[in-house]
């Protein structure tokens, strides 16, 4: 439950209209200095300022070219620590991490905010998604064949806008996670969801993925009202191969971009 904002002054809580009053909290995230910090710092590691094992400069020095508090700047090295940027040591500087062997999945989501997609990255992704797709959505018919179907079959409707296509398949693949029963397929799912929202986009811009993606929900749809779990990992399992495929030509235009979309 949430309870009522108390917090301010009782001189503010009498001049502001209570309609306005519930916006300051939002206002006042919007402008919090260690937000800003966190996505600076985090913009300069992913940018490569620091190499893996390099020490960051003395708290002190930090905290005042990011123009924070040391308080402040010492709760965003505890996030930065705690999805595997950088290592805090007590006592010691504060050492910067080869992200690729000791991040964790939030390194998904900065680097889909802040950073330069590697080449060849994307591909590992839809790899991963070849693996993990076949089990949760075999599990997902299995547990809920008239949901899925019933959400499947929403895909009549898409037209050829590139990102109506990217948010109803983003809705297919945590509609099947979630139905699976298994909470860690879409906590997995949704640490991929940010890059998999910048790149899909430029995917579903081509009429050949739309056409390969409908078909899927075509067959995926029909695995389910047949209640045909093995189908439906079949038609998962080829549909990610395809998507694979699909996705080769697109890495010389993203190589070009220079790793952004």
């Amino acid at each position: 439950m949430v309870r009522p904002h108390t917090s301010a002054p009782p001189s503010l809580s009498r001049s502001v209209k209570p309609s306005a009053r519930a916006l300051l909290p939002f206002a006042a995230a919007a402008r919090r200095p260690g937000a800003h910090a966190e996505s600076q710092l985090l913009s300069a590691l992913l940018a490569g300022r620091w190499a893996p094992g390099d020490a960051l400069p003395p708290e002190r020095d930090l905290a005042a070219t990011l123009g924070v508090t040391r308080p402040t700047l010492r709760e965003v090295l505890k996030k930065l620590d705690r999805d595997g940027f950088v290592t805090v040591r007590h006592g010691l500087p504060t050492r910067v991490n080869d992200v690729w062997t000791e991040g964790g999945l939030n390194v998904l989501t900065g680097l889909a905010a802040h950073g330069e997609i590697p080449k060849g990255f994307v591909k590992q992704l839809l790899e991963v998604r070849e693996v993990l797709a076949p089990a949760y959505g075999r599990e997902a018919v299995r547990h809920a064949p008239a949901r899925v179907a019933a959400f499947l079959a929403r895909s009549e409707a898409l037209g050829s806008d590139a990102m109506e296509w990217t948010v109803f398949d983003g809705e297919v693949h945590h509609l099947l996670a979630v139905s699976s029963g298994n909470s860690v397929y879409t906590l997995i799912l949704n640490g991929f969801r940010d890059l998999f929202a910048r790149m899909a986009p430029l995917y579903f811009g081509r009429p050949q993925a739309r056409k390969a993606s409908r078909e899927f929900y075509v067959a995926l749809r029909a695995a389910a009202l047949a209640g045909d779990e093995a189908d439906a990992e079949r038609v998962i399992r080829d549909a990610m191969t395809r998507s694979i495929e699909l996705w080769r030509p697109l890495e010389g235009q993203l190589a070009k971009g220079g790793g952004r979309w």
